[in-house]
């Protein structure tokens, strides 16, 4: 695969920066609920491991990206706690420029606890992220040095989402519209305004029936807007619907399923690189579909690594021929 220079063309990903703390329940929830007593419910679970993992989905996917040579800067809000975070990002080569300390919240973070069932209770704390909005596109043109060729709004707080759209769509940049876990903060209306601005419209299958439901709009009406739409389906692989075709862009293989956490954030930056390189769409889903793979390997969204040169050549056993 070749890994020429992208001519100091950079991609801002607008979204979020968090903490995942994974609470290791060994037992089962059912087992400690009583069904009639859910209205009162009180429970308390001892959870003998746990572990602290750097996500959001903004630092994850510009993670990606540097593996494969790209620049991405994300833009998001964090709280006085980065600074372990901060480290972390600065240590793997990601751009922390853009990335606003906000003094008196704490970063985003969100506490899972689970099961032996995999069953998942969840509770999310926003912190910073509500002021996301604060963040402008347009401050980050004026001190990046890089021209940003791409943008990309991803989940984040609801008013910072709408707003760096319409700063995106005002600046003439290409972006990619990703709501994710933030899509039912929207109504119909809203998503259709998300959809006319953007370039690209990034969801996964239960995003893609919520995003019809909403708006009732299918694949058909979406195409007179953008110039894809990309639908991932997990181990199904993806969809790309382009205009004049629909591409189906088999899973690659991964070596072992560790953990899912991060694997579509993995997607995204193959989908960005593909785009800062030029790439055709059905080259493009491939990296998008090897880097998800990578990622499932291994537990957390940021703990994958590999060589330009053990990509590829997983590239070529994956789908037979090099990119």
């Amino acid at each position: 695969m070749a890994r020429e220079s992208t001519g100091g063309k950079s991609a801002l990903i607008c979204g979020s920066v968090a903490y995942d703390t994974i609470l290791l329940f060994p037992d089962r929830f059912k087992a400690h609920i009583l069904p009639d007593k859910i209205h009162i419910l009180n429970v308390s679970f001892l959870v003998p491991e746990m572990r602290r993992e750097f996500g959001g989905c903004a630092a994850n996917i510009a993670y990606s990206l540097h593996l494969l040579g790209d620049a991405g800067i994300p833009m998001a809000t964090a709280g006085h706690d980065f600074g372990p975070y901060r480290d972390w990002l600065v240590a793997h080569g990601v751009p922390v420029d853009h990335i606003r300390q906000i003094p008196e919240a704490f970063t985003a973070q969100a506490f899972i606890t689970t099961d032996l069932d995999d069953n998942q209770i969840t509770a999310f704390h926003p912190g910073a992220m509500q002021y996301a909005h604060l963040n402008t596109v347009t401050d980050a043109l004026a001190h990046v040095a890089d021209e940003i060729a791409i943008g990309l709004v991803a989940p984040d707080g609801r008013q910072a989402m709408i707003e760096h759209a319409q700063q995106f769509a005002a600046a003439r940049i290409p972006f990619i519209f990703d709501p994710g876990q933030g899509l039912p903060m929207f109504g119909g209306e809203e998503l259709k305004t998300f959809i006319a601005q953007a370039d690209w419209v990034a969801v996964n299958d239960y995003e893609w029936g919520m995003l019809q439901q909403k708006t009732g709009m299918t694949a058909a009406d979406i195409m007179t807007q953008v110039k894809a739409l990309i639908v991932t389906r997990g181990a199904e692989g993806s969809v790309i619907h382009t205009r004049g075709r629909t591409l189906h862009i088999p899973c690659a293989r991964p070596h072992a399923v560790v953990d899912p956490t991060g694997c579509g954030d993995a997607y995204r930056a193959g989908l960005i690189h593909g785009l800062l390189r030029g790439l055709d769409w059905e080259t493009t889903g491939r990296v998008a579909s090897l880097l998800g793979s990578y990622k499932i390997e291994s537990r957390g969204p940021q703990n994958h690594q590999f060589t330009r040169a053990e990509f590829d050549r997983r590239y070529v056993d994956n789908f037979g021929a090099s990119a």
